[in-house]
């Protein structure tokens, strides 16, 4: 069976991209270039590279050209996503580990957090999400137990503290702190990454009607995430 030509074209960028010789933001062959290299027509190399845009592989600007797109996942600043949600949205196995959950005192900083007074008993909850293997977000939480008085008793690798969070103390606000970071040495590890890669450090305080829920430290491998949003004006 003989591959369209347009497919063949598709194949050979996709290829340059898999070995690493295009690499997110380098600019692909033009039409023209295609079109001389192939012996294909303008329509057929046009075809393929808006396929390629179609599909989310390569991205087109007016008047610049066509560039091979970036292939981080991005959340919203703009939204509260369930990492879960967002990983399998995209077509992606999640799964998490679990790997601290209980009450601990607060210090100064955390009861400043929450709203309570130092030395408080919280909850805590350390877990780490992964798309299709790979450690993605690193979720470091603490909770109001007077919002979330069973949270201790969950399966967090049924239902993560987010959805199980916006059932009980359903939010009404969030504010939002992020920044680039270098983690400690354990987090880094938990990552999978040198602890001298950056990471985006997503810091976000999250209420109800009642007070504060939760007040999370998200840590993201900044080679493997983005941040972004859309606005109308």
């Amino acid at each position: 069976m003989t591959i369209p030509r347009f497919a063949r074209i598709k194949e050979f960028i996709v290829g340059q991209i898999e070995q690493g010789f295009l690499l997110p933001g380098d600019q692909v062959p033009s039409e023209n270039q295609l079109l001389e290299q192939f012996g294909v027509s303008r329509m057929t190399a046009r075809r393929a590279l808006q396929e390629l845009s179609d599909e989310q592989i390569l991205v087109r600007a007016q008047g610049l050209g066509t560039f091979v797109a970036d292939a981080r996942p991005m959340s919203s600043l703009l939204e509260i996503k369930n990492i879960a949600d967002e990983i399998r949205a995209r077509g992606h196995n999640y799964h998490c580990d679990l790997i601290l959950l209980d009450a601990v005192t607060a210090s100064a900083q955390q009861a400043m957090d929450l709203s309570l007074a130092e030395g408080s008993t919280v909850f805590r909850s350390v877990l780490l999400h992964c798309e299709n293997g790979l450690p993605l977000q690193y979720e470091d939480r603490l909770v109001n137990p007077v919002l979330a008085p069973d949270y201790l008793h969950q399966d967090f690798l049924l239902q993560t503290p987010n959805a199980y969070l916006s059932e009980v103390a359903p939010l009404t606000e969030a504010d939002h702190i992020v920044e680039a970071v270098c983690v400690e040495e354990s987090i880094a590890l938990a990552l999978e990454i040198d602890s001298s890669q950056p990471c985006l450090k997503v810091s976000r305080r999250t209420c109800s009607k009642r007070g504060v829920v939760s007040f999370a430290s998200l840590f993201y491998p900044g080679n493997r995430y983005r941040l972004g949003g859309h606005l109308n004006f």
